[in-house]
């Protein structure tokens, strides 16, 4: 079921708690970021109000955290063009096409940033942006391709490919290349910790997935260190804390009932470790997130039967 209320409530937390991500983004790679975010919610809003007009429904706001989320989870540099046909895809298939808001079976946000990752892989992997030091960083700044000089093509996860490990400090802050608004953990935190607060989030699901990145991270360090990251190190570089909290936590496409949350949780963070240092993928929270989206329904049926088998021995 769909409260018009609480789909109110849950948007507005999820875009007031993602705004300290939208600023350590302005600040690290510049005004561009402000144009992808427009460019996200003019095409998907667009692609909303078509689907709206056409099942003769009311405009609902759930277009609000995806419009914001997708933009975040894409490279600072990457063509405008790009960032419309991944939010209308994300939208459509990832979406619209389950039913709209509160019906869909994958986060829309990243079905669409999957689609460019498999489509458009150079594109995907290249546009980084050196992020910009001092007070204002590139806040008064408009950086694109076109600029060259402040193009860099090593996030911190590839250059651990090659064995070089950026500081903990500049992953902490966001002083590092990567995703619109993933760098800074710093910030992700203080978003994600207000979702918690608010009971926006649900913290079995955020605990879970940290929990268990960084127990079979720090087991893999342990066993071959010289080929595995430190697990502390892991969990700041990326995109896992933006993904615990903003993304994993969808009520929408991640189990309701607690046990579920636990499994869900367990799968993501063993998922992206294993992607990560196993495969020659730099990043796998996006991956690791849409299949514990596939398995979540099973996760809640077998936490329900459970849990009714439990009630029977009880009587």
């Amino acid at each position: 079921m769909r409260d018009p209320l609480d789909v109110k409530r849950f948007m507005f937390t999820v875009v007031v708690a993602l705004l300290p991500c939208v600023a350590a983004a302005l600040h690290f790679f510049g005004l561009r970021v402000l144009v992808m975010i427009l460019v996200s919610y003019a095409v998907g809003g667009t692609v909303e109000v078509l689907f709206a007009i056409v099942r003769k429904e009311e405009i609902n706001e759930g277009f609000l955290v995806t419009g914001l989320l997708f933009p975040l989870i894409l490279p600072p540099a990457l063509p405008l063009w790009m960032v419309a046909v991944g939010v209308a895809f994300g939208v459509i298939v990832g979406k619209e096409l389950f039913g709209g808001t509160g019906r869909n079976l994958f986060n829309p946000a990243l079905v669409g940033r999957c689609f460019l990752a498999i489509g458009y892989p150079v594109a995907m992997s290249s546009n980084w942006i050196q992020p910009g030091g001092g007070l204002l960083g590139r806040l008064t700044e408009y950086v694109d391709a076109s600029h060259l000089d402040a193009i860099i093509s090593a996030t911190p996860l590839a250059a651990a490919k090659q064995g070089t490990f950026a500081d903990v400090s500049d992953l902490f802050w966001g002083n590092v290349s990567g995703s619109v608004g993933e760098t800074s953990a710093f910030a992700v935190l203080l978003g994600g910790l207000f979702l918690i607060l608010t009971h926006v989030a649900n913290w079995r699901t955020v605990l879970g997935t940290i929990g268990s990145f960084a127990a079979l991270g720090g087991v893999l360090h342990h066993v071959a260190p010289d080929t595995f990251g430190p697990a502390g190190w892991h969990l700041l570089a990326g995109g896992l804390l933006f993904g615990a909290f903003f993304m994993a936590t969808d009520p929408v496409t991640s189990p309701i009932t607690n046990g579920g949350k636990w499994a869900y949780a367990v799968i993501i963070g063993v998922a992206t470790v294993l992607i990560r240092n196993l495969t020659p993928c730099v990043e796998g929270v996006m991956f690791a997130i849409l299949l514990g989206n596939i398995a979540a329904p099973v996760l809640d049926e077998v936490a329900i039967r459970f849990r009714l088998r439990r009630l029977r021995n009880e009587r």
